[in-house]
């Protein structure tokens, strides 16, 4: 006998007497991601199921249903509004999207988002040394080896990102400034403050 069985959830629905739903290929993911976009079943929408499912006290799918609609009557049908308005969206962009365009987007994302991603230092260089109205240069194999990464104006400088700010105060004698950087969805922060102070007057 298997010690490990599976239940997908189309037979987790049938279990717990659900009529599974016969989609089109294709639906679930389009409405998935209008969802996403719309964000209709947040719980600011449909209320915090994981709180709500516990507060419950019955035990069958039609009892739950009865209970989820008498304490939020309209959750479904505002949920379902915004992720059809976010598909009439999808409808009206989709012919617009040929061959030349996913051919851009495509070379934008394997191109120039994986360069920006993994070769960021020059960007902070350069952004740093136009703050201070310096130059800047990408240190050379010997200097990197040294962990210098760049220079602004005739400074050292290391690019590390911010987590690097608790492991550097184990360290000694590091004899040039630190940038610190993060990462967001809509690109860096740094952190310039170290090296400011080689240009203060």
């Amino acid at each position: 006998m298997k010690k490990r069985v599976k239940i997908h959830n189309s037979e987790i629905k049938e279990l717990i007497g659900s009529k599974p739903h016969d989609f089109p290929k294709y639906a679930t993911q389009i409405i998935n991601l209008a969802n996403q976009n719309a964000q209709g079943t947040r719980p600011a929408v449909v209320g915090q199921m994981s709180d709500l499912i516990q507060e419950f006290t019955g035990s069958s799918i039609m009892e739950w249903e009865k209970w989820y609609l008498e304490k939020y009557p309209d959750a479904i049908e505002n949920a379902s509004l915004k992720i059809s308005n976010m598909v009439d969206n999808f409808r009206n962009v989709i012919n617009k999207i040929d061959h030349n365009m996913i051919h851009e987007w495509v070379k934008d994302l394997v191109i120039i988002k994986t360069f920006i991603g993994l070769k960021f230092q020059e960007a902070i260089l350069k952004k740093t040394a136009q703050i201070f109205s310096q130059n800047y240069r990408l240190a050379n194999p010997e200097e990197e080896s040294k962990g210098i990464d760049g220079f602004i104006g005739e400074n050292p400088v290391s690019i590390k990102p911010e987590t690097y700010k608790f492991k550097k105060s184990l360290q000694e004698d590091i004899k040039f400034k630190f940038i610190y950087y993060a990462k967001g969805k809509d690109g860096l922060t740094i952190d310039i403050e170290e090296i400011s102070h080689s240009f203060e007057k």
